[in-house]
This record gives structure tokens, C-alpha cells and sequence, in this order.
């Protein structure tokens, strides 16, 4: 490695092989910084990506505690320091609000767990290396519209999220002024995984201003300017083309 490439910031951003995180991953590395590709499966496709944006790619489920730990060393391993986590990676799990039966404690436990507790597994283990960033470390929360509106997937899933945004909330006040803690709570963005959801993507169309879904690449790009505003933590902002106004 060159002193050059040395001096260059590192970011782990994770479930980056498709959709916002490949999107973040690719922003990210286009700005110059070296960037730690993670999936929990698209090994594959994850190595492939990596070699094209020349980081490194960690396979982990980050359902583990110990391998989600595991991704912050190795990534440690591979490039001996780390400035920014983007805690991308989360499930959904659609259920009807009002049938609360249907959403059982097994699904409140494991939506917790992705979305909530392996963020928090990760700041933890990420803060020491975070905290030696010469720049001033930053963390960014990948978060949802449905953490800030009673709507989404599922109630357990809405929750998880709101749950993360006032742990973004926290973390910034007790981590400052070393890290700086930020969320992005994106509405409807047009993904593969998106792609049948019908009902909301008329939504978006009839009611938002912007008249459309997110684009994975403008969630890339609001992520990329959080990273890059020295003085900006605490916040939660919302991107959802202004449907938070209708």
C-alpha cells in the first residue's frame, strides 16, 4: 500500500452489494475514500464490487454478535484504520398493522436485532478506531421514513427504526466532538426489492412534490455530504421527496 492510498479515509458500509448501500459504497469510493464492502450473502457479487471500487469486501450476519464484531476487525485488518461506519444493512418484514397477532415476539426479536442491537454491536466496536480518525470519526445511520411517521412495513419494523434514530440522537451527544452521529430516514426508494410495492409507489407519485421514489444514488449523495459536514451531528433527516409536508 502506498503512503498515498494510506492516507486515504475508510468506511464500512454495510449490506452494500445492491440498492442504497452499493449506491453509498460507489459514491463513497468515487469521492476517494477506501471503502470495506459487506453482505450477509452475495459473496460473489461483493468481491466483484469490491475489486471495482479497490476496497476490500467482509462477509457477516450481522445477526451474530460475534461476526458482526468480526467485520469491524477485519476491516481493521485489511486497512489498519476506519473514519466512517455507514450502518446500512436492515430487514423488513411486511405485516398489517392491525393485526397484531400476526407480528409475534420472533419477529419483534429478530427485526430488533438486524436493525437495532447489530448498529449499536457495530458503533461499539467501531468507536476505538473511530475515534483515532485524524479528521474526526463519523457514523451514519441508514434509518426510515417509518421511523419518523406511523407508517411502514410492519409495526416491529417501524419501531426498530424510530428506535435507531433516537440512538443516533444519544450517541451524537455522547460522542462528540470526536464522532459525529447523524441518521438518513429515506421514504420509498426505488429498488429491486421495491419494485411491487404498487400502492406506494402511487403514493409517492400523486403526493409527493418531487413526484417519484428516492433513487438509490440521492440517498448516496445526501450520505456522502453528512460524512463530509465536519460540524453536522444529531440529526435525523428525512428524504422522502417532501411527502413529509403532504
Amino acid at each position: 500500500m502506498s503512503i498515498e492510498a494510506g492516507d486515504r479515509p475508510v468506511a464500512l458500509v454495510t449490506g452494500s452489494t445492491s440498492g442504497i448501500g452499493e449506491a453509498v459504497a460507489r459514491r463513497l469510493a468515487a469521492d476517494g475514500t477506501r471503502v470495506v464492502v459487506h453482505s450477509r450473502r452475495s459473496a460473489e457479487t461483493g468481491r466483484a464490487l469490491a475489486a471495482e471500487l479497490g476496497g476490500a469486501y467482509v462477509q457477516a450476519d450481522l445477526g451474530v454478535e460475534e461476526e458482526a464484531r468480526g467485520l469491524v476487525a477485519r476491516a481493521l485488518d485489511h486497512f489498519g484504520r476506519l473514519d466512517v461506519l455507514v450502518n446500512n444493512a436492515g430487514i423488513s418484514r411486511p405485516i398489517p398493522h392491525a393485526d397484531l397477532a400476526a407480528a409475534t415476539p420472533a419477529d419483534w426479536r429478530q427485526l430488533l436485532e438486524v436493525n437495532l442491537i447489530a448498529p449499536w454491536v457495530l458503533c461499539t466496536a467501531a468507536l476505538p478506531a473511530l475515534r483515532r480518525s485524524p479528521g474526526g470519526g463519523s457514523i451514519v445511520n441508514i434509518t426510515s421514513h417509518a421511523g419518523v411517521r406511523p407508517k411502514g412495513s410492519s409495526v416491529p419494523y417501524a419501531a426498530s427504526k424510530a428506535a435507531l434514530n433516537h440512538v443516533t440522537r444519544l450517541l451524537a451527544a455522547a460522542l462528540g466532538p470526536d464522532v459525529r452521529v447523524n441518521a438518513v430516514a429515506p421514504g420509498l426508494v426505488d429498488t429491486p426489492m421495491t419494485k411491487d410495492w404498487a400502492q406506494a409507489h402511487e403514493l409517492w407519485r400523486d403526493r409527493a412534490p418531487m413526484h417519484r421514489p428516492a433513487r438509490p444514488a440521492d440517498v448516496a449523495d445526501l450520505v456522502a455530504s453528512v460524512i463530509g459536514s465536519a460540524y453536522l451531528t444529531g440529526e435525523v433527516i428525512v428524504l422522502d421527496g417532501g411527502l413529509n409536508l403532504t
